[in-house]
């Protein structure tokens, strides 16, 4: 993507050839490029009047050029060091994002939407509507936002908050290669998460990612699944099962399925049995993930015994199985939740 003198075009999400590029066209020398890509992924400047190395003169006849940083609206912090933050863009549009650290590692849940259009049945985002797509650099600011936040390098990153990834794919892209390229994170430290958009997992493997892709299938039957994701009455569960399967035949990259276990509704261990026929034959992964309760709707969360017998069910079946428990629940830590409260 070609920089113009014009701010139109911010510097975040560009390459290091964009922007050695672009510092030549500014009248300055070539190495001033490496200079601006190190300052704006590496330090996280938010302006260029941050970047001391540049003349002065040169700065301040450039201090409108846009280098596309939000600013943080709130912050809600957890007790167990979860920070949800809403982020405001430049047109005012808020979005969420979310840092959660452990011993080992600083992983960040980016959106890539302005809302969601999907209107899951038991996510808060999809309850607010959807807006717009969001740009590359809006995604690739979320992490360097955590990152300079917590004052600790990111190292994985999952596309799980606000929007549908896979209906903004072109961005999501150059935000991967951004993160990957620019800012140094490693492919395989990031997810893609989807509830599955038709022939867009296909594509998605044309691209031979290194990047994990995880399909958000929440129920093991089309009944109950469309009941739960309204798109799933134009994208049949045996159709997107076969997308799936011819993904990994493709990549040869293991699949993960998440698994929302709401109580009563989807996590029987019948449930579990009629899941893994679904699956077996081909590489994938499931992620279980006991359902955080959100105001606007009646769904709950299963007993620590409901979801341990649906784990035995699943590993009796010969399913590689795993349980991941929300971090930040006391800050509204599920999708959409922190927005709508705040908006309310």
């Amino acid at each position: 993507m070609s920089l113009s003198t014009a701010t139109a075009t911010p510097l975040l999400g560009q390459s290091l050839q964009d922007l050695t590029t672009w510092m030549q066209d500014q009248g300055q020398p070539g190495y001033r490029g490496k200079q601006l890509h190190q300052w704006l992924y590496q330090k996280g400047v938010r302006s260029l009047s941050e970047i001391t190395v540049f003349p002065k003169a040169w700065r301040e006849a450039n201090q409108d050029v846009t280098l596309g940083r939000s600013t943080i609206h709130h912050r809600s912090i957890s007790p167990d060091g979860t920070i949800k933050y809403l982020l405001k863009l430049a047109d005012g549009n808020i979005i969420e994002t979310v840092g959660m650290p452990t011993q080992r590692r600083l992983t960040v849940c980016v959106s890539s939407q302005v809302g969601c259009p999907m209107a899951c049945d038991f996510c808060a985002t999809g309850k607010g509507g959807f807006l717009r797509n969001l740009q590359v650099h809006e995604i690739v600011d979320q992490v360097l936002t955590v990152q300079g936040e917590f004052r600790d390098r990111v190292s994985n990153i999952v596309f799980m908050g606000m929007g549908e990834p896979l209906l903004n794919v072109d961005n999501v892209l150059g935000a991967l290669r951004c993160l990957n390229q620019d800012v140094g994170i490693g492919a395989r430290s990031m997810t893609i998460s989807t509830v599955g958009i038709p022939g867009q997992i296909r594509r998605l493997a044309q691209h031979q990612l290194q990047s994990t892709l995880a399909v958000s299938l929440h129920s093991s039957n089309q009944t109950l699944r469309e009941q739960l994701i309204p798109s799933a009455r134009q994208y049949p569960l045996e159709a997107l099962i076969a997308e799936c399967r011819d993904y990994v035949k493709l990549t040869g990259r293991r699949l993960t399925f998440e698994y929302l276990l709401l109580a009563g509704l989807n996590d029987r261990p019948h449930h579990a049995e009629e899941l893994a026929r679904h699956l077996r034959g081909f590489q994938n992964h499931v992620n279980l993930i006991p359902y955080n309760p959100i105001s606007e709707v009646d769904y709950q969360r299963p007993t620590p015994q409901q979801v341990d017998e649906f784990v035995e069910a699943l590993k009796e079946r010969h399913i590689a199985v795993s349980v991941r428990y929300s971090k930040g629940l006391d800050v509204d830590a599920a999708c959409g939740q922190l927005r709508a409260s705040q908006e309310s």
